[in-house]
């Protein structure tokens, strides 16, 4: 975004809120000023500016899976971030509800292997987990057992054994994303957030139609489907778009003039005329 989309955001930005603050004072005023409440409930009915929607950001199964491969596996906060990250993406969940997992929300003694998540208003979900992640799952607390010990102890620790705050696990994630943009920057954003793998997760399911839209509601943890719609919508134009470049580059291989020296294709363009 340049300096002038963002400076234009920005304006925009400030109008709405100002919009949001004199409409409180608005409804206010309108009964206590009651010959000017035309004048109040036309001002009222000013829409607010629209903003333009930022595209959907998601890393591809190639930018994640070179993000996962930069925790080192040879030290002991490695194997952890590793797992972290990992289940992060496994399971798609937002960071609040990273931070808030405890040992007690895991299901692996034996399959199907689950985990339960608690999101936004108290709901609860139940999720898969692959034997891949319970693997790296269980190897994470066999080494960290002395801090793992009650069922309500959280899952990942910072170094004081405080369960990970949001900006914890950002920093974690933000280390690793620096570390393979550097190896590869065109798989990895300049700006990444948690928020981002989880979105990653739900693109990569539905673009391998692992998963029907509702299916992925209910994964997600979202209260609408409508809210799932813009990961249908981002898909289908991710399609589109692969579509339009394929169209393309078969395109590019005729010159525009191959079709006169096609006998079949003059023949039957003259029998079209009789």
């Amino acid at each position: 975004m340049n300096d002038l989309a963002i400076h234009l955001y920005l304006i925009i930005r400030y109008i709405n809120l100002s919009f949001n603050y004199f409409g409180n004072f608005y409804r206010i005023i309108v009964y206590k000023d009651i010959d000017r409440m035309a004048q109040w409930q036309n001002i009222m009915s000013i829409p607010k500016a629209k903003t333009e929607k930022k595209a959907l950001e998601y890393l591809t199964p190639e930018g994640i899976k070179l993000l996962l491969e930069q925790p080192d596996q040879l030290t002991s906060m490695g194997r952890r971030h590793l797992a972290l990250l990992a289940l992060m993406y496994d399971t798609a969940a937002r960071v609040q509800e990273m931070a808030d997992l405890i040992v007690g929300s895991l299901r692996i003694q034996s399959e199907p292997y689950t985990i339960k998540i608690v999101g936004k208003g108290n709901k609860a979900r139940i999720v898969p987990l692959s034997k891949e992640q319970v693997s790296l799952i269980k190897q994470y607390m066999s080494e960290n057992q002395k801090s793992l010990v009650s069922h309500t102890s959280p899952l990942f620790q910072n170094s004081r054994g405080e369960k990970l705050t949001r900006e914890g696990i950002a920093y974690i994630l933000k280390r690793y994303a620096d570390m393979a943009r550097h190896l590869n920057p065109e798989l990895i954003p300049q700006r990444i957030s948690p928020h981002c793998i989880r979105h990653s997760r739900a693109m990569h399911l539905l673009h391998k139609g692992a998963m029907h839209i509702v299916d992925l509601r209910d994964f997600l943890g979202h209260a609408s489907i409508v809210t799932t719609g813009v990961y249908a919508r981002a898909d289908s134009k991710a399609k589109r778009e692969a579509l339009e470049k394929a169209y393309k580059g078969v395109t590019s291989k005729m010159s525009e003039r191959e079709w006169e020296n096609d006998k079949n294709l003059l023949t039957w363009l003259k029998q079209l005329g009789h």
